[in-house]
């Protein structure tokens, strides 16, 4: 197995290498999520980066001869990006949308999706490209992406090794970080901001179930692991590479879907996670 896996890597080195780099960053900004409550807040900013994407395909044919070819990629991209910190944004504005959390996700969530098949459902190439997205297909990674997400993830990791007590007291008490002089709204917009970047990027190379799956999974199994949100820091990336690199290399040999096989491996810890807490429950 571990040969085969060898012997693809030539072929497929920059996808596995930008998978585990994605799943990297975004099991750190998991561990946030998490903390806050706020799960399902992954898929309703990937959805909200999949309105813009169809938007952009909706718009590229009339700026056919207007702009380079090279430049609709960098189109799509920033639409998906820009759509991502909106909804991301929207999310974690309070004082914007008088309503629950849950009901601005939910609403955002299902007005995305709607909207993004409603726009391409004309267009062959476009529907192809949404159905892609959802699917999950991390296959055709470049040396771009890993680069790209590498960066993403080192400068999170030093600004969470640095700010961590911060950000901790941001995810468990917003008024008590308020009351010692942390500025909760610059703090807030930031990583509202750097949450829809990342799921942004993310999703154009990954897909939407291989974004949600390791922004959330790696994280509530470390929440399970660990006693504190400090040690989840440290063991949602370590789930979220070593699952990965074992899922990636039984999907090479089986020759299944990466991106599905992660999930599922995933999803596997989070389970062991759950016994585990429910064994020392018992037992100790």
């Amino acid at each position: 197995m571990i040969n085969e896996f060898v012997l693809s890597w030539p072929l497929f080195k920059y996808t596995y290498l930008a998978g585990w780099s994605i799943g990297l960053l975004l099991s750190l900004l998991g561990v946030l999520i998490v903390a806050r409550d706020q799960i399902f807040i992954g898929a309703a900013i990937s959805q909200a980066s999949s309105l813009g994407i169809s938007i952009a395909l909706v718009i590229l044919p009339f700026l056919s001869g207007t702009i380079p070819e090279y430049m609709h990629e960098y189109l799509i991209v920033s639409m998906a990006v820009l759509f991502s910190i909106a909804a991301s944004w929207l999310t974690s504005n309070k004082n914007l949308i008088s309503d629950s959390h849950e009901a601005i996700t939910g609403f955002i969530f299902l007005f995305c999706s709607s909207l993004s098949v409603i726009l391409v459902s004309k267009s062959p190439h476009g529907t192809e490209e949404i159905n892609r997205l959802l699917s999950s297909s991390i296959i055709g990674a470049t040396i771009g992406d890993v680069a790209c997400f590498t960066l993403l993830f080192i400068i999170t990791a030093f600004t969470l090794y640095f700010l961590w007590r911060h950000f901790t007291l941001l995810s468990i008490d917003n008024e008590m970080a308020f009351s010692i002089g942390i500025p909760t709204s610059l703090y807030n917009l930031l990583f509202s901001i750097w949450l829809g970047l990342a799921l942004g990027l993310s999703i154009r190379v990954s897909g939407m179930l291989f974004v949600f799956g390791v922004l959330v999974l790696p994280a509530l199994a470390a929440k399970n692991f660990s006693r504190d949100i400090k040690g989840m820091f440290i063991l949602s990336p370590i789930i979220s590479l070593i699952s990965n690199i074992f899922a990636f290399i039984f999907a090479n040999f089986y020759d299944y879907p990466p991106a599905q096989i992660s999930v599922a491996f995933l999803s596997l810890v989070l389970i062991s996670a759950w016994l585990f807490k429910n064994f020392k429950r018992c037992y100790y």
